[in-house]
């Protein structure tokens, strides 16, 4: 500063922004004295892209989104303390006598001297009960949710695993207004309850719509908000990534797969679309960890709307009852019943006094539609048939000998703990093999007996095994027609090979049930 002073006398010059080499540059060039200004870089910003936000949608909704808190009666245990002590799975007697922890209670007089108050026993009353005799149950948390208000006087929307066994409800509003709630009803088959708010002053809360999921498309945007980890109101986005989801709950799965993180305690609460309505109802999650991955499932609006509307009404759902037995049509077991195409339901055996067994549905037969409309698969028909009013009468299209027949069938009530469609093939471990008698182009052995023929033994490189047939396995009708013999079973793939099959269709029972499986017949 003093050498740049002193070309000009009295010149105030302020140098904050600049470099030595710069000003020597500038020095050199005019060969005169430098003004040096000060010079600041701007900050970096950058235009980017207009992403449409959820804000709207959140601000809207939120008010009608719950935290559930669930709470169930527990008797307190008969001890002889305010402590329960476990030591690594054993009790305080189970330690070996050279414990130091033993060595201590015993000293001070055992581990019923430590109790919580350090006086009166306060759970059961000033003067209390050590000997555990007449003691109540009290409320303990048990669970903890999300929920949403489906009407202005106070219902809400909830899932029945949140609330099952619970005893006492209470839902927190977003800005923290704890309300107490009833029970109004709950349905298992689609995890679904509704609870009501038990206001006094009547007050009229903001509600949210089912939407038509029909309109949802693969890759639409949604907005999950709940209560993850008891954290209250949380708000997460993603798209649908899936629809008709089978997760192996029941035979009403139809589940909407979503990428939005779940997690934890969202368990009942809503997912919207951009128009804040209720596209689905969280219910599960896929997670090796038990956190979110990104894959979460929740219960279809047109599924949620029906069975709401219901529990709104009486408490309960009253759904339509077939009483059959059904598993899927493979392309193979369309094969050897000449079915065109691998759809419908293949009945495994009408449960007795059902409404089907008694229309004169029999094992063996195919359900191809219902009302004229095709059925797709044993899920199809569950849901379709659940959908029906109790009383009413359908037509039932029934595939039987090769041919179609038209059956109608008066819709039964589903009641208690009926299953109206077992829909899975597990397999069973097999039992003790019996004597052979060989089925060799099948790769089997069988032996007769009075329900059937055992099989004996199963070729492991045969079709047979491929397809599941075990040892113990009981093969009850061949192509519809019962056999007891190896003869028998021959002669009924004779017939089938001069009609032009190449499979038969053979129906197993095990110790689990019954189920068909069709097998390749043009060996040989």
């Amino acid at each position: 500063m003093s050498k740049i002073s002193a070309f000009r006398p009295g010149l105030k010059t302020v140098l904050k922004t600049t470099t030595v080499a710069g000003l020597a540059a500038v020095m050199l060039a005019t060969g005169i004295p430098a003004r040096v200004t000060e010079s600041f870089a701007e900050a970096v910003s950058v235009q980017g892209p207009q992403v449409a936000s959820f804000a709207d949608v959140v601000e809207a909704v939120s008010p009608a989104v719950v935290s559930v808190r669930v709470q169930s009666d527990v008797k307190p245990a008969n001890d002889e303390s305010n402590f329960s002590f476990n030591f690594g799975g054993r009790g305080f007697d189970e330690l070996p006598d050279d414990h130091p922890l033993k060595r201590f209670f015993r000293e001070f007089g055992g581990p019923d001297q430590f109790r919580g108050d350090r006086g009166p026993d306060r759970r059961f009353g000033e003067r209390g009960d050590r000997r555990g005799r007449d003691r109540k149950p009290h409320l303990r948390p048990t669970s903890q949710g999300s929920g949403f208000f489906i009407s202005e006087d106070g219902y809400i929307v909830t899932n029945n695993h949140v609330v099952n066994d619970g005893t006492a409800f209470t839902v927190v509003m977003n800005d923290g207004t704890e309300l107490d709630a009833k029970l109004v009803g709950k349905d298992s088959r689609t995890d679904l309850a509704v609870l009501k708010v038990e206001e006094k002053d009547k007050r009229k809360f903001t509600y949210v719509s089912f939407a038509d999921d029909s309109q949802i498309r693969v890759g639409d945007w949604v907005v999950a908000v709940g209560n993850p980890f008891g954290l209250g109101g949380t708000v997460t986005a993603g798209i649908i990534s899936a629809r008709g989801r089978d997760i192996g709950s029941g035979p009403y799965d139809d589940y909407l797969q979503v990428d939005a993180a779940v997690n934890r305690g969202n368990s009942g609460g809503p997912t919207f679309n951009l128009n804040g309505q209720v596209v689905g109802i969280n219910t599960a999650i896929f997670s090796p960890s038990g956190g979110n991955v990104g894959i979460a499932f929740a219960i279809p609006a047109s599924v949620a709307k029906g069975v709401v509307a219901d529990l709104m009404k009486d408490g309960k759902v009253d759904r339509g009852w077939l009483g059959v037995q059904i598993q899927p049509v493979s392309r193979d077991i369309a094969d050897s019943l000449g079915l065109a195409d691998a759809a419908g339901a293949l009945v495994v055996e009408p449960q007795a006094d059902s409404p089907g067994a008694k229309a004169g549905i029999k094992k063996g037969d195919v359900i191809t539609a219902l009302d004229g409309e095709p059925i797709k698969n044993p899920r199809d028909l569950a849901r379709r048939v659940a959908d029906i009013a109790p009383g009413k009468t359908v037509e039932l299209s029934v595939w039987r000998d090769g041919k179609s027949e038209t059956i109608a069938v008066e819709i039964g009530t589903l009641a208690g703990e009926q299953i109206q469609a077992a829909t899975g093939t597990d397999e069973v471990e097999p039992e003790a093999p019996a004597s052979e008698q060989a089925l060799a182009d099948l790769g089997i052995s069988v032996t007769p007996g009075d329900d059937g023929l055992t099989v004996s033994s199963v070729d492991p490189d045969s079709d047979a095994s491929d397809r599941g047939l075990k040892e113990g396995d009981r093969i009850t009708s061949v192509n519809n027609q019962a056999v007891k013999s190896a003869d028998d079973v021959v002669k009924v793939i004779n017939n089938a090979r001069k009609d032009g099959r190449s499979k038969a269709l053979f129906q197993i029972e095990t110790n689990d049930g019954s189920r068909f499986l069709a097998l390749p017949i043009d060996q040989g």
